[in-house]
């Protein structure tokens, strides 16, 4: 596994223990921007995972960031001895990140900090990930945005940075393009730090706030990319299907709901929760599963608290299935539709995947206007705030597979139990484990039955404000 090279192939100044020891002052001579980056690595990467570092130069980041297990490798035999010294409940190997050997070992996080620029093939080394990447295993890449190159020139000349010689100035594009062409999925990107120097309440103002606004966005010092393997590793057909009918007063909706769901994977499950309904519906539930009894999977209950988020959260807990669906009871996302988002999950395309009525012209009467503005404005707001696109924030129907779902609940803590709806538990948890967001467009159609449950200003002003609760658990970090 040990691959010794030339120490004149990295351009860092020094020799031997020198080199390791040098990297080190430097660290502490910019403590301050190393502090903002692991802090942010952090915001991606929960302590106790297993996580890659590739190019882990002295062991310092890796060691930050508290792995479960934590492996780095450099292709200098000087850092990855001064790394074994240093850290040593880590492991660090002499290797070139474009011969990638560690056996069948598989990461949780795969880590790429400020080294990118030193190698010689990019997407030689963005193509060997794969072999240590599981599904759910996180690329995380950080660079230096290359507008900020005369600056960091002059601060080298003037001793207040390490010399260093890059082979390579990427922009984005040329990143993703390159993750692309090696088989891997960009999932979100973004830039950081705008003043890498401590000043006094500047510093923080600047690289909380000010840097995450449109356009001061662009001039960020350090660029990041969060990444995933595009290989599947099951078939599509093998997966089974769960879906959840939060249902209130919709009495006229459910029998259609059962003969309409398309049968998809290898089993699907129809799970009705019913929520303080008014009229007759938990009756009507009741007498369509007994009727369907042994020609479909079927199951129904009636929620304990209030809210279609208590309803969700209940249907889900009784799933079995591998892939979850929210399918509402009004039906003005129909059922037959459901086998879109069904291949765009099971297919890997997408790792969230969210309904959009936003494409498609809508029926007359489907979507009152102030509605159809509210919706506009948080499709802004929300593209934003996430670093991905999302047009449709409140379309009912969500899908997301049962692991991830363990996953978001074991993370609902950072947020809380704070939405009502259960949209936006979604969202944010599954922003929060960075899934690859994918939109589905539907067409809305007006209701056959009933009358919405969706107060306009009571809920558009409760939508409001846990935009801005988000802003602090998402943006400003």
């Amino acid at each position: 596994m040990n691959v010794t090279l030339d120490v004149s192939q990295r351009p860092d100044i020094g020799s031997g223990n020198d080199l390791a020891l040098n990297r080190q002052k430097w660290i502490k001579r910019n403590r301050y921007y190393y502090r903002c980056l692991i802090d942010y690595l952090r915001h991606f990467i929960p302590e106790n995972q297993s996580i890659l570092e590739i190019g882990c130069g002295t062991g310092y980041v890796l060691h930050q960031l508290k792995p479960s297990v934590g492996v780095g490798i450099d292709k200098l035999p000087e850092m990855t001895a001064y790394a074994r010294e240093t850290y040593p409940d880590l492991t660090f190997c002499t290797m070139n990140a474009s011969q990638l050997d560690l056996g069948d070992q598989t990461f949780d996080y795969i880590v790429i900090s400020d080294t990118i620029g030193y190698f010689d093939d990019v997407q030689q080394v963005f193509s060997q990930l794969h072999a240590v990447c599981h599904p759910n295993t996180r690329v995380i890449i950080t660079y230096t945005n290359f507008l900020w190159l005369p600056i960091l020139n002059l601060a080298e000349k003037i001793g207040l940075k390490m010399p260093q010689q890059r082979q390579n100035w990427l922009d984005s594009s040329d990143i993703t393009n390159l993750l692309d062409l090696a088989g891997l999925d960009v999932v979100r990107t973004g830039r950081k730090i705008l003043m890498p120097r401590y000043l006094p309440l500047l510093s923080a103002f600047l690289n909380r706030y000010a840097a995450n606004l449109p356009l001061l966005n662009y001039l960020g010092l350090s660029t990041y990319i969060v990444a995933r393997s595009a290989y599947q590793a099951r078939p599509a057909d093998e997966y089974t299907v769960s879906v959840i009918v939060p249902a209130r007063n919709e009495l006229g909706n459910i029998e259609a709901i059962v003969n309409r769901t398309p049968a998809m994977g290898r089993h699907t499950e129809i799970i009705f929760v019913e929520g303080n309904s008014t009229d007759a519906t938990w009756d009507e539930i009741q007498r369509v599963c007994t009727k369907y009894a042994g020609v479909r999977d079927l199951k129904c209950v009636q929620q304990d608290g209030k809210g279609k988020g208590d309803a969700v959260r209940k249907g889900f807990g009784m799933a079995t299935g591998d892939i979850l669906m929210i399918l509402d009871a009004d039906m003005t996302v129909p059922p037959e539709d459901l086998p879109k988002f069904y291949h765009a999950i099971a297919s890997g395309k997408g790792e969230y995947i969210n309904g959009s009525r936003l494409v498609y012209p809508m029926e007359k009467e489907a979507m009152r206007t102030l509605n159809l503005l509210g919706n506009k404005f948080f499709s802004i707001a929300f593209s934003w705030l996430l670093n991905q696109r999302i047009k449709d924030t409140l379309c009912g129907t969500k899908v997301l597979s049962k692991e991830n779902y363990q996953r978001l609940i074991a993370n609902r803590a950072y947020f809380g139990d704070f939405d009502p709806f259960g949209d936006f538990d979604l969202i944010f948890g599954s922003a929060r484990l960075n899934l690859k967001f994918v939109e589905v467009p539907i067409r809305y159609r007006a209701r056959t039955y009933g009358e919405t449950n969706i107060s306009r200003f009571k809920h558009g002003w409760l939508l409001l404000k846990m935009t801005f609760f988000a802003l602090n658990k998402i943006k400003f970090v």
